[in-house]
């Protein structure tokens, strides 16, 4: 989904004009313009103007849904013993960051982490 697009789709399905959603948010009619083309990617303060001016819940503006996507409940998922590791909390943390360190790095040097870590596995397996 282009967010731009969805704009557009959900401003016409209401028959409002740019000028009117610049009334009802205080975007200007140029920067909504280059919203709904696709030249400008809005921050979430935006999107909630947009929301707002839409008369919609911020959700629909980024989900093709009629309803929100479920939210897993994590409590359960513990209990049952499906919650993975780096899901939540200080573990989720690390592992975001370790993911944006990795795709900072050269493939060689992927490639020898991942050896590293298969044999560091094995040891620790054995």
């Amino acid at each position: 989904m282009v967010l731009g697009e969805r704009l557009r789709e959900l401003r016409e399905k209401k028959n409002f004009s740019q000028g009117e959603i610049e009334k009802r948010s205080g975007l200007l009619r140029c920067y909504i313009s280059r919203v709904e083309n696709g030249y400008t990617v809005p921050a979430v303060e935006t999107l909630e103007k947009f929301a707002r001016a839409l008369e919609l819940p911020l959700y629909q503006l980024l989900y093709d849904g009629e309803k929100p996507p479920e939210v897993p409940n994590h409590a359960k998922l513990r209990a049952t013993g499906k919650l993975e590791w780096g899901s939540t909390g200080k573990d989720a943390r690390t592992l975001h960051k370790f993911r944006q360190l990795l795709g900072k790095t050269k493939e060689e040097d992927r490639k020898l982490l991942l050896t590293i870590a298969q044999k560091m596995a094995r040891k620790n397996g054995k």
